[in-house]
């Protein structure tokens, strides 16, 4: 099965990076990428169905991830949301939890551990 991922990160080449390593190693498809805030909530609002996992970073080109938690606060039983980030301290940890994410990786120190909850199946099933 394909894990349909929404990825939100407006670093490209974080992006030309992340997203064959996401077909590879957790068999997933990108099925939308957003660089802000606003381009990732109005992504969301049309297509409310189309993606099992969010990927989320929270410095965005405009706007921030904690503003997409929000709107990701009311997704459909089976969607995740995780927060990929340069700046996990223990302060951004607790807010993207508060929001709703269900975990928060460090991009340069957790992405064994980022990969290995794209292959759980709960990033699978249902919330």
């Amino acid at each position: 099965m394909t894990l349909k991922i929404f990825l939100v990160e407006d670093n490209q080449t974080i992006r030309d990076n992340l997203v064959p390593t996401l077909e590879d190693l957790a068999h997933a498809e990108v099925v939308g990428i957003a660089e802000g805030e606003h381009d990732a909530n109005t992504w969301l609002a049309r297509h409310p169905d189309a993606w099992q996992l969010a990927v989320v970073d929270l410095f965005l080109k405009e706007g921030s991830g904690l503003g997409v938690l929000r709107q990701l606060q009311n997704r459909a039983p089976g969607q995740h949301a995780v927060v990929l980030t340069n700046y996990p301290t223990p302060s951004i940890r607790h807010r993207s939890l508060a929001l709703g994410a269900d975990a928060v990786f460090d991009k340069s120190t957790e992405l064994d551990a980022f990969f290995a909850f794209c292959l759980q199946p709960q990033a699978h099933a249902a919330r």
